[in-house]
């Protein structure tokens, strides 16, 4: 393949991630067509598949993607008009030709985003659809990759997105951010789904590599805005504990994987590489947070204490010096205001933590026994590295091996081999691989 050709190709799928949800954000809020607004923003890229290779890659990719989203979407609305529709499909076009041929550069487009997932969050669709259809349209996620989420299939899931911009577009559902009085119904999902978009980049549930870059800058940039948007608000608070939360996290993102793209634990990780100015960006957050929350009388919600979980590991400055045993307390509390067997696992890796091995195994057991997490590889994954640290290494060998069939990624996999070698003498971490008996231990926090 020409050198030229590969370049284009990578700074198309680099622009995809980047500029698609600004750009089918910007021209759903112009022409409130989800499904034109989709469509053309896709005949843009296809073109520039086409284009780019020949006459280069423009200064600018994203005011280029804009301006033949915007041009595509003029000549399909022309084709479209009739009498009856006429006056507002006139007053549409010329608003979609008075978008700015540099709008890639235009900060103000960055609020069409923000409008977007208040549209997505109405509180007229069921939750589920709420969820997914942002991480469609906003996150970028293929319905394939939604439908693995929701563990359904890819039809059903299609269907459901189809649905679900039906149900914007009958009822009227206006794009924009909804006045103070109105958010509070709202914001809540838009919490949940910032989260979830974040989840999604920070530990992708498919492919070679494990973190998703583009999409966590793009939940932590709109997690800025909705804390501004929300200043002297309720929901400060929590969107300010969700934004350190994020940023804790994404501190850690050179040292989450090694040289060759594999899995490095918490545990095993480089401090020395953290991004020290995030750190401290994120305890401030939390500290003003708290600040807030006192002064409103409100108890830490669910990003706050889960921001408080990833200060006690992000502020210590060794693994074994991490205090465990509070990290097991806010677990209590995480567990009794957003109960979930998720919660109950990372309170046993904490419980080992601080009280041994035995301890966070027996609440595994427990756990597992309930069946409440069946399919989901970090249950097999932790019960194996207790199993590994007691030197049971037949029991541990056997949930790696679980762990291994239903790990998502293919970074978490390589990790997870290396783990089983470990544990199976004369057993290479390429052949627990190659066949599929690896297992994974994901990251204790």
């Amino acid at each position: 393949m020409a050198p030229e050709l590969t370049d284009a190709r990578t700074a198309v799928e680099t622009a995809s991630a980047e500029e698609t949800a600004r750009i089918t954000a910007t021209l759903i809020r112009v022409t409130g067509d989800w499904s034109l607004a989709e469509d053309c923003v896709q005949d843009a890229f296809a073109r520039a598949l086409v284009d780019w290779p020949e006459n280069g890659i423009p200064r600018n990719p994203g005011a280029w993607l804009t301006t033949v989203a915007r041009n595509r979407a003029i000549d399909r609305m022309r084709s479209a008009a009739s009498e009856k529709r006429a006056v507002r499909e006139l007053a549409i076009l010329a608003e979609l030709e008075g978008l700015a041929e540099d709008a890639g550069s235009d900060p103000g487009a960055d609020d069409d985003r923000l409008r977007l997932i208040f549209t997505c969050c109405h509180p007229a669709l069921p939750l589920e659809a709420r969820v997914a259809l942002t991480l469609r349209t906003v996150a970028g996620l293929t319905t394939g990759e939604i439908a693995r989420a929701f563990l359904v299939s890819e039809a059903t899931m299609s269907k459901r997105l189809v649905r679900a911009r039906a149900k914007i577009r009958d009822a009227g559902i206006p794009y924009r951010v909804p006045p103070p009085e109105l958010r509070s119904e709202r914001t809540a999902g838009v919490l949940v789904v910032l989260y979830l978009m974040f989840n999604e980049g920070y530990s992708a549930t498919g492919g070679e590599s494990l973190i998703r870059e583009p999409l966590v800058r793009e939940a932590i940039r709109l997690n800025r805005l909705l804390v501004s948007l929300l200043h002297g608000s309720s929901h400060e608070a929590e969107a300010a504990g969700l934004l350190a939360l994020m940023l804790f996290h994404h501190a850690r993102r050179s040292s989450r994987t090694d040289a060759a793209g594999d899995l490095v634990t918490l545990e095993e990780q480089d401090r020395d590489l953290w991004d020290q100015a995030e750190i401290a960006e994120a305890v401030a957050l939390l500290a003003a947070a708290e600040r807030s929350g006192i002064s409103r009388r409100s108890r830490p919600g669910n990003y706050r204490l889960q921001a408080a979980i990833a200060a006690c590991h992000m502020t210590a400055r060794t693994s074994s010096s991490t205090d465990f045993a509070r990290v097991a307390m806010l677990y209590d509390s995480l567990a009794h205001i957003a109960p979930s067997p998720v919660v109950e696992l990372n309170r046993a890796v904490a419980v080992a933590m601080s009280q041994g091995p035995e301890a966070g195994l027996a609440l595994i057991y427990q756990l597992d026994r309930t069946r409440s997490l069946e399919g989901y590889y970090l249950l097999p994954a932790a019960k194996a590295d207790l199993l590994r640290r007691l030197g049971r290494k037949t029991e541990a060998r056997n949930a790696y091996q679980r762990a291994l069939e239903l790990a998502p990624s293919e970074a978490e996999r390589r990790y997870l081999g290396k783990r089983l070698a470990e544990t199976s003498p004369g057993l290479s971490s390429e052949s627990a691989e190659n066949g599929r008996t690896q297992s994974a231990e994901k990251e204790h926090e």
